[in-house]
C-alpha cells in the first residue's frame, strides 16, 4: 500500500510503480512521481516540520515553489546531504531518507515549542532593542546562542560527492512557464521558425493543468494536451524542454540564468551525469508565463497542519491521488475554492463545510455546491482553529456577529485569491503597475526585451491567456527572424473563475485582537508584528519588511508579501500602492552552491593556465610560481644551484650574452576600428593619434581617480588597429575597464575590442645577442636598427610561422618580444633556444626579468604602485600628453591633493652595506631614535641583490622622496636599523645606450 490516503482511480501516477522511503527513520511507501509532501500526505502525515521562532507545528501549505513549511533535509548517504529541501518538489526515490529540521529531540515532542508560550518576549524587531546589556554578555552569552538558533537545517559536514556542470546557449525565444499560456506561447514561436527554449521547475509541463480537472483544451482533457504539446515540442529540432528547471534570475541583456534538476529523483543515478546543470541563457526574446500564487486566509491559528491552500489539496487529489482529510472544510474568499470542494467531494471526500466571507460567490457555484450536498456559509468567517500535530476543529462566526460555531474537520483548505507572479518581471528591471480595479500589481513598464502573458499578465480568462500567449509567440518568432507565421488556434474551456479576493487579515485578525494570525509562516510574521511595525515608525514595505522579516525567508514571500502590504497600508490608512512594493532579487527560489559553482570546485577552483611553452619549461628543470591564474617558470636551476645562484647566473647572462623569456602570460586586446586611435587616446594619458603604423609606445592607464590602473605597450599595427599590452594580472580588469568606458561614456565612437591574450604566444629574447640569435629564423623583416629601431612593431614569418614582431626591452637590453600563433609558441621557442643556446644565452624566469628590469628601474604596477600613486608620484610624468583635452583621470590628476607636495614618490635606495638586502614593505622613517609610534615616510616597494651591480637595489615610495636624493634615511626591522641611501631610480645603464644594440 502507498498509504491511506489514497484514493484508487484518482490521480496519474501508477499504483504498481512503488517506492519505499523514510522519514525521520520511519519506513512509508510511496508512488513512483510522488513528491516527498504528497507521499507523507498519502500516509496519513501532516506534521512536516516546525516554525523557526516559535517553533509551532506546521504541515504542507503549498504544492510547489511557494511552501514556506515544510523544509527538510534530504539524504542519500552520509556525503550527500541537502537541507531545505520543499518537500513539494522533492521527488522521492527508492532509499531516500528525509529528515524534518528546527527541532529537538523529536519531531513530535520539540523542546523549542516552549518559544510559542514565550512569544510576548519575542515580538517583531525585539532583536532590535534587546541584547544591549550588559556589554560583557554580548560575546559570551548572547551571540553563541543567537549563532546557535540561526538558520534552518542542518549544512552538510563532508565534501560534496556529487558533480555539477554549466551550458551557455542563445536561443531566440525563452519561455518561462510550461503552463496553457507558455506552451501555447513555445509552439507558436517555435512553428514559426524560433529557436525555442521552454522551462518549467515541475517534473512535468503543464502548470494549473496538472489540477485542472474540468478543463478541455481542442477538445482533450487539459493535462493530456500539455503533455502531448510538450511531447511535440521535444520532438522538434528548433526547440528544448527543460523540464524540473526553475529561471532563477533574470539579468541585464535578456540573459536568464536557469538551474536545471538532472538527477536528484533518481535512485540510483548515472555517475556520469551531473545532479544538476546550470543554463547560462542568452535570448533575443522572453516570454514570461510563470503564472499566479493563491495566497492564504489570514486569521487565529491559521497556521495548524491540515491547513493549507486549495490549490494544494486539489494538485494533491487530481494529480497524485491523495485526499489531504476525510473531513475538510474550505474557507475562501474566491472562486476557485469552490472547485477544489467539488472535486474532493466526488473523490468520495466529505467536505464539511464552504465558509465564504462574501456574501455572494460566483454564478452557479451555489446549486453545485447544493447537488453534491455540500454545505456553504456565505458571509461567514473562520476566526480560530483547534488541533496540536493536526487540525481538528474550525471556529466559524457570521459577519457582523452572532454566535460562534465549532465543526470538526481534519483538514482546512483555503483561497484568499491569486497574486500574479511578477518576480521574474521584477528581476528583469521592469516596473510593476498597481491596478485599481482588481486590486493587485501587474506587469508595468518594461526594461528588457520581453513580454508577460497569462496569469502572471493579469489575464485570468482560459481562452484570452492562450490568444494572448499566442500573439506573443507570433510577435516573438517574427522579432527575432522567424521565416514563416504559424496560424494557431487552441481553444480552451471549462475553466472556473479565479478573479477576486481579499488582501489583508480577515474578520478576527483585525487592529483590536492579539491573536496569532500568520502572514508569512517560515518566519512566524503574524498581522498583529506588521502592525507593531507601523507603530514603531516603519511606514515603508522595506522598512516593515526589515523590521518584522516579513518576505525574508526562503520562499520571498511568495504568499505573504501582498498580504504584509495590505495590512501596513490598513493601519498607515493609505493606498497599497503607496507603501511601497518589496523588490523581488535572484534566486527565485534557493539555488544549491553546486549549481552555481558547478565546475569551479578542486583543481577547477581557480583555473590553472599554463602558456604553450610550460611543458618545454618544465621539461628544462623550471621552478613555477603562480601569477594571477597562470604558471610562469620563475628560474631555471642547474645542478647545484639554489634560488639566488640561479638567478645571479641568469642575470649576469642576460646582460653579458642573451636571454629568452615566456611572456605569453601578457595581456593582450586588440583595439579595431576608425575611432581606435581616438579611443586610446582617452583611455591613455599618452597620445596615439600621431603614432605611426610600426611603432610601439609605452601607456599609463589611469582610473577616473587619476591613480595608476595598467601600464604597458602599444604598437600601432594599421591606421585602424593596435595591438594593447597590459599587465598579467590586469588583462581582464584592463579589458572590462575598455568595454565600460567604450558602452557608457563613449558609445559614439567606432571601435571593437577582443581579448587575444590566449591567441598570441610571446617569446622575449634580450641582451646583446638578440638580434643574432633570431635574425636567422625571420623571413620578411628587416631587423637592421635603421630599419627597426627600439620601438618598432613589424609583422612578417618567423620559421615560417606569421608573426608580430616588437622591438621592445622590459630589460634595457637590445631586445624582441615574437608573437606567434599559440599553436606554433613551442615549435618557435625550441628554434630560437637551439640557436640561443650554443651562443651561451640562457632562458630565464620572472625572478630574474624583475631584477633586471628593477636595475633599470621600470615599475610594475601593483607592486610600485598601491592604488594612490599617479604618473608624476612614479617619476612618469612624461608619459602624459600635455595637449591632450581629454583622458580617463585628466580631472583626477588635478585634485589639489594629487599635486600637493609631500606626496609619496617613487625613488631608489642604497644600503650602506652594499650586501644587505631590504625586506620588502618595510617602512622608511627619517629618526630611528624617534619615539614610537614613529613618523613613517614611506615603505620600500622592490628590493633585489643585483649581480650586476655588484651590491643590492631597492625601490621605494618616500614623501618627498625625490627631493631626499643624496639623504640617508632609515628602515628599522626587528633585529636592526639599516642605513639607505635615497638615488634615483636606474641603477645600470643610467644613459640607455644598451637597449639600442
Amino acid at each position: 500500500m502507498s498509504g491511506a490516503n489514497r484514493i484508487a482511480g484518482a490521480g496519474r501516477l501508477t499504483p504498481a510503480k512503488t517506492v519505499r522511503f523514510t522519514f525521520d527513520g520511519e519506513i512509508y511507501t510511496a508512488l513512483e512521481g510522488d513528491t516527498l509532501a504528497s507521499a507523507l500526505i498519502a500516509n496519513g502525515v501532516h506534521l512536516m516540520g516546525r516554525s523557526f521562532k516559535y517553533h509551532r507545528a506546521r504541515g504542507v501549505l503549498g504544492a510547489g515553489a511557494e511552501e514556506p513549511n515544510a523544509l527538510m533535509g534530504i539524504e542519500r548517504d552520509s556525503a550527500r546531504k541537502q537541507p531545505n529541501v520543499r518537500a513539494t518538489v522533492q521527488e522521492v526515490f527508492e532509499g531516500m531518507k528525509a529528515v524534518s529540521q528546527n527541532r529537538w529531540p523529536s519531531l513530535a515532542l520539540d523542546v523549542g515549542a516552549v518559544n510559542d508560550y514565550l512569544s510576548p518576549l519575542f515580538v517583531s524587531g525585539f532583536y532590535y532593542k534587546t541584547f544591549m546589556w550588559p556589554k560583557a554578555a554580548w560575546q559570551k552569552l548572547y551571540e553563541p546562542i543567537i549563532r546557535g538558533a540561526a538558520g534552518l537545517g542542518i549544512s552538510p559536514d563532508q565534501p560534496d560527492a556529487d558533480h555539477y556542470s554549466s551550458r551557455y546557449v542563445h536561443c531566440d525565444v525563452l519561455v518561462i512557464g510550461g503552463g496553457v499560456s507558455g506552451l501555447s506561447a513555445a509552439l507558436t514561436a517555435a512553428k514559426s521558425g524560433a529557436s525555442v527554449i521552454i522551462c518549467d521547475e515541475q517534473a512535468q509541463m503543464g502548470g494549473a493543468l496538472s489540477y485542472e480537472a474540468g478543463v478541455t483544451i481542442n477538445g482533450e482533457a487539459g493535462f493530456d494536451w500539455a503533455s502531448a504539446t510538450a511531447a511535440e515540442l521535444g520532438g522538434m529540432d528548433n526547440v528544448r524542454v527543460l523540464t524540473r528547471t526553475t529561471a532563477f534570475g533574470y539579468y541585464v541583456q535578456n540573459f536568464v540564468a536557469l538551474a536545471e534538476r538532472v538527477t536528484d529523483h533518481l535512485a540510483d543515478p548515472d555517475p556520469e551525469q551531473p545532479r544538476e546543470r546550470l543554463w547560462q541563457v542568452r535570448a533575443k526574446k522572453v516570454i514570461i508565463a510563470t503564472g499566479a500564487i493563491e495566497r492564504h486566509m489570514v486569521f487565529a491559528n491559521n497556521d495548524r497542519p491540515g491547513i493549507m491552500l486549495s490549490s494544494a489539496a486539489r494538485t494533491f487529489l487530481n494529480h497524485y491521488g491523495v485526499a489531504v482529510g476525510t473531513k475538510v472544510g474550505v474557507y475562501t474568499a474566491n472562486d476557485s475554492a469552490y472547485e477544489t470542494a467539488f472535486d474532493l467531494r466526488r473523490a468520495g471526500v466529505s467536505v464539511e463545510a464552504i465558509v465564504d466571507c462574501r456574501d455572494n460567490p460566483g454564478e452557479g457555484l451555489l446549486s453545485t455546491a447544493a447537488d453534491l450536498g455540500i454545505k456553504v456559509m456565505t458571509g461567514h468567517s473562520v476566526t480560530n482553529t483547534k488541533g496540536a500535530r493536526r487540525i481538528s476543529s474550525m471556529t466559524v462566526v457570521r459577519n457582523g456577529g452572532g454566535g460562534a460555531k465549532t465543526i470538526a474537520v481534519d483538514a482546512l483548505i483555503m483561497s484568499a485569491g491569486w497574486t500574479p507572479s511578477v518576480h521574474m518581471f521584477s528581476q528583469s528591471r521592469g516596473k510593476v503597475a498597481w491596478d485599481a480595479e482588481t486590486e493587485r500589481f501587474l506587469p508595468g513598464e518594461y526594461a528588457q526585451d520581453c513580454v508577460s502573458v497569462g496569469a502572471c499578465a493579469g489575464t485570468d480568462d482560459l481562452q484570452a491567456s492562450i490568444d494572448e500567449a499566442i500573439a506573443a509567440g507570433t510577435s516573438a518568432a517574427k522579432e527575432t527572424g522567424g521565416k514563416r507565421a504559424a496560424k494557431l488556434k487552441i481553444s480552451g474551456e471549462g475553466a472556473g473563475n479565479w478573479s477576486g479576493g481579499v488582501a489583508g487579515s480577515a474578520a478576527g485578525a483585525g487592529p483590536d485582537t492579539t491573536v496569532k494570525a500568520f502572514v508569512d509562516f517560515q518566519n512566524d510574521v503574524t498581522a498583529k508584528d506588521i502592525r507593531l511595525a507601523v507603530r514603531e515608525g516603519m511606514h515603508s514595505i522595506e522598512h516593515v519588511k526589515r523590521f518584522t522579516t516579513n518576505g525574508m525567508a526562503s520562499d520571498q514571500g511568495k504568499t505573504s508579501n501582498i498580504h504584509g502590504l495590505a495590512i501596513a497600508a490598513d493601519a498607515l490608512s493609505r493606498e497599497m500602492p503607496a507603501v511601497g512594493l518589496t523588490t523581488f532579487r535572484p534566486p527565485y527560489t534557493p539555488v544549491t552552491f553546486g549549481s552555481i559553482v558547478n565546475h569551479g570546485r578542486g583543481q577547477l577552483f581557480d583555473p590553472t593556465r599554463k602558456t604553450p611553452m610550460h611543458d618545454w619549461e618544465e621539461e628544462h628543470g623550471a621552478v613555477f610560481e603562480d601569477v594571477s591564474q597562470w604558471k610562469r617558470a620563475w628560474y631555471y636551476p642547474r645542478v647545484g644551484e639554489d634560488m639566488h645562484a640561479a638567478v645571479n647566473r641568469e642575470c649576469k647572462t642576460v646582460r653579458a650574452v642573451a636571454g629568452v623569456f615566456d611572456a605569453s602570460t601578457l595581456g593582450k586586446i586588440e583595439v579595431v576600428g576608425p575611432d581606435a586611435a581616438k579611443f586610446l587616446d582617452l583611455m591613455y594619458t599618452n597620445g596615439w593619434q600621431k603614432l605611426k603604423p610600426g611603432r610601439c609606445k609605452y601607456g599609463i592607464m589611469l582610473r577616473e581617480d587619476g591613480f595608476i590602473y595598467d601600464d604597458g605597450v602599444v604598437a600601432r599595427i594599421a591606421e585602424d588597429r593596435f595591438h594593447v599590452t597590459t599587465t598579467t594580472g590586469g588583462a581582464p580588469r584592463v579589458l572590462h575597464h575598455m568595454e565600460d568606458y567604450l558602452q557608457t561614456e563613449f558609445p559614439d565612437l567606432n571601435v571593437w575590442l577582443t581579448s587575444t591574450s590566449e591567441q598570441w604566444a610571446v617569446i622575449a629574447v634580450q641582451g646583446p645577442k638578440a638580434r643574432e640569435i633570431i635574425e636567422p629564423l625571420v623571413e620578411g623583416i628587416d631587423l637592421s636598427n635603421e630599419a627597426m629601431p627600439h620601438m618598432s612593431a613589424r609583422e612578417g614569418s618567423i620559421c615560417g610561422v606569421p608573426t608580430r614582431l616588437f622591438r621592445v626591452s622590459f630589460t634595457g637590453e637590445a631586445g624582441y618580444e615574437v608573437n606567434v600563433p599559440a599553436d606554433y609558441g613551442r615549435a618557435v621557442w625550441e628554434a630560437i633556444w637551439e640557436r640561443a643556446e650554443p651562443l651561451g644565452a640562457c632562458a630565464y624566469g620572472t625572478e630574474t626579468m624583475h631584477i633586471l628590469r628593477a636595475e633599470k628601474g621600470f615599475i610594475i604596477v601593483g607592486q610600485d604602485t598601491d592604488g594612490t600613486v599617479t604618473p608624476q608620484d612614479a617619476g612618469l610624468s612624461w608619459a602624459i600628453a600635455k595637449s591632450k583635452p581629454d583622458f580617463v583621470g585628466i580631472r583626477g590628476l588635478m585634485r589639489p591633493d594629487l599635486v600637493a607636495e609631500g606626496r609619496k614618490q617613487l625613488v631608489g635606495l642604497k644600503t650602506k652595506d652594499p650586501k644587505t638586502v631590504l625586506e620588502e614593505g618595510a617602512q622608511i622613517v627619517a629618526d630611528p631614535n624617534q619615539p614610537v609610534p614613529m613618523k613613517m615616510l614611506g615603505h620600500v616597494t622592490s628590493s633585489y641583490w643585483s649581480e650586476n651591480c655588484g651590491h643590492s637595489i631597492a625601490m621605494a615610495l618616500v614623501a618627498d622622496g625625490r627631493a631626499k636624493t643624496g639623504e640617508t634615511l632609515y628602515v628599522p626591522m626587528p633585529d636592526r636599523t639599516i642605513e639607505v641611501e635615497v638615488t634615483g631610480t636606474v641603477f645600470f645603464d643610467e644613459k640607455g645606450e644598451r637597449v639600442n644594440g
